[in-house]
């Protein structure tokens, strides 16, 4: 890179002020760049640690369901309990349905 070139009308002062502040411009636009670099680092290391996504979505549908209850409490009572005896009846009836295979 060559050194920058007086002005034709010799104001050399000009041409020397704006060398300083170019390397001041490229310092400044390398730290910016550094500083973006870790930024998208520290994202895509965020995205990339699968048990603390987990341990966040866990937490999400925790408070989730927390908000719901306080909200209508029935309403999350009576869904528990209908969950509950679906998922009973299920077993009873793959139990039965077994029992009469083996019996035949």
């Amino acid at each position: 890179m060559s050194a920058p070139r007086p002005a034709a009308d010799g104001a050399g002062s000009k041409a020397q002020a704006t060398g300083p502040a170019d390397v001041d411009d490229i310092k400044a636009e390398i730290d910016a760049t550094r500083q973006q670099l870790g930024r998208t680092l520290d994202e895509l290391s965020a995205r990339l640690d699968v048990p603390a996504r987990a341990r966040e979505k866990a937490a999400r549908a925790r408070d989730t369901a927390v908000e719901t209850y306080r909200e209508s409490p029935p309403l999350v009572i009576g869904g528990a309990l209908a969950l509950a005896g679906t998922v009973a009846g299920l077993i009873i009836w793959r139990r039965k349905r077994a029992a009469r295979r083996r019996n035949r």
